[in-house]
């Protein structure tokens, strides 16, 4: 059985959660935005299952369970919302959206 060591699980976890939040931050599409926000959640859940592996304890286990839970319920109120917007105002742009309100 091969172990990874918890150095190169956090490295994993930070490019990921990098990834995202870049993905965050540039993004203009909201539908991007969720999903930059997905990567980010998975990216705490690596780091999670990982630090559990090391510590051989099942709490990082739990914390993912926690972090899967919250991710579907983000995605469901999420996607309604854009399913929302879709409908109301014919785009996902965000800076559009944003002139549209004032």
């Amino acid at each position: 059985m091969t172990v990874i060591p918890l150095f190169h699980v956090l490295i994993l976890s930070t490019l990921l959660f990098a990834i995202g939040f870049i993905g965050v931050v540039a993004r203009k599409n909201t539908l991007f935005i969720l999903m930059s926000l997905e990567i980010m959640l998975n990216a705490v859940g690596v780091a999670f299952i990982g630090a559990g592996s090391v510590w051989q304890q099942a709490d990082g286990q739990v914390m993912f369970l926690l972090i899967l839970t919250l991710a579907a319920a983000e995605v469901a109120v999420g996607l309604a919302l854009l399913i929302r917007m879709q409908k109301k105002y014919r785009s996902l742009d965000i800076d559009l959206l944003n002139q549209m309100k004032g």
